[in-house]
């Protein structure tokens, strides 16, 4: 299968193509390369013959037709979009901007382009939208999502992402292109870019900076190893019904400061210092909109195509610490490219 990815240069993007590669299939990634793409994340890959590279805007409707024609794909995995909560709250109009209208003119161009398919690779043809948990809002105290629960953004970011999935499901609907989307938890592992609450942990503690901690540290969200995602994208990919939903969790809920807890206990042993990472832990103001509780269920995803996580959360985390310890340079990288942690998402008057 000939598969168009777009934000493969991103963290979970990356994943998807690495694995899409080491499975046997062609990879064409599409990604504008805004600050978090980063195309060492597909460094293994690149000299594959299974795999194409086009930088392009998915808003720029003439650049992503271009891509369809050169490459003729069998299959669409959209992920790119912008995703960082604190950055939403800065400049929102710019998650309007990729996550809704980028979307929008990914799903006409893909319509578009399946419409003269001939019949046996229009039959075959997907689109799948990669989305959030984040669209349903927060949880109490129990609880889990499913894919029946309604929507309840409270974020511009989960709002934007909200949107982008209601606009997949009326192509399906109106036009009738074959879709599947996946609804996700917190991802992490490997190059996450390190503005994440993970990655940022492990980044600045390394720095010898302090462990930001947002309010009290109690919000809980469950964790899912991105290759573990990679997995179940691909799988709902090829096998997903149409028309459908599924959600993806990692079944590992944690509060975020018992997550920060336990990677500075792995970073005492990886990277020691004078004193115990955990004594840099400081809290700070909590961001505006912070959703309390993240659970999904993700039972109809292992009933109907047997998947499960594979990654229990210690293992996950003890293996992204060290990778973080021992590709330290490419941090090093970006932080030449001018990103330096600094604090986003304060709403100011």
């Amino acid at each position: 299968m000939k598969i168009l990815i777009t934000g493969g240069a991103g963290f979970i993007g990356s994943a998807v193509v690495r694995r899409a590669i080491a499975d046997g299939h062609q990879v064409v990634n599409l990604d504008v390369l805004t600050y978090s793409a980063n195309l060492e994340n597909v460094a293994s890959v690149a000299g594959q013959p299974g795999y194409a590279f086009e930088q392009a805007d998915i808003c720029d409707r003439p650049s992503v037709e271009a891509v369809f024609a050169r490459h003729q794909p069998d299959a669409v995995m959209h992920l790119a979009a912008e995703s960082h909560n604190d950055r939403a709250i800065e400049g929102p109009l710019d998650f309007v901007r990729s996550n809704i209208l980028g979307t929008a003119v990914l799903l006409e161009v893909s319509r578009a382009y399946w419409t003269k398919l001939e019949a046996a690779k229009k039959a075959a043809f997907r689109f799948h939208h990669v989305s959030t948990d984040e669209v349903f809002g927060a949880l109490g105290e129990d609880g889990d999502f499913t894919e029946d629960t309604p929507y309840d953004p409270n974020s511009p970011y989960s709002a934007s992402k909200a949107a982008a999935d209601h606009l997949v499901r009326a192509w399906h609907r109106t036009f009738g292109l074959p879709m599947v989307l996946t609804n996700c938890s917190n991802n992490y592992g490997p190059y996450q870019f390190p503005e994440k609450l993970i990655p940022t942990v492990i980044t600045r503690a390394l720095e010898g900076k302090t462990i930001p901690v947002y309010g009290d540290g109690r919000q809980v969200r469950d964790w899912l190893h991105v290759d573990d995602h990679a997995d179940a994208l691909l799988l709902v990919l090829s096998k997903g019904r149409l028309g459908e939903t599924y959600c993806v969790g990692g079944d590992a809920t944690q509060r975020n400061l018992d997550v920060i807890k336990t990677i500075c206990a792995h970073l005492d042993r990886m990277a020691p210092a004078n004193t115990p990472h955990a004594d840099k832990i400081a809290f700070v103001t909590d961001r505006p909109g912070h959703d309390f509780r993240y659970s999904i269920d993700a039972s109809k995803l292992e009933t109907e195509l047997g998947w499960r996580p594979r990654m229990a959360l210690d293992d996950g985390l003890e293996g992204t610490v060290r990778w973080y310890v021992d590709n330290y340079g490419w941090v090093e990288r970006i932080r030449e490219r001018g990103f330096q942690s600094e604090r986003l998402g304060l709403v100011k008057a």
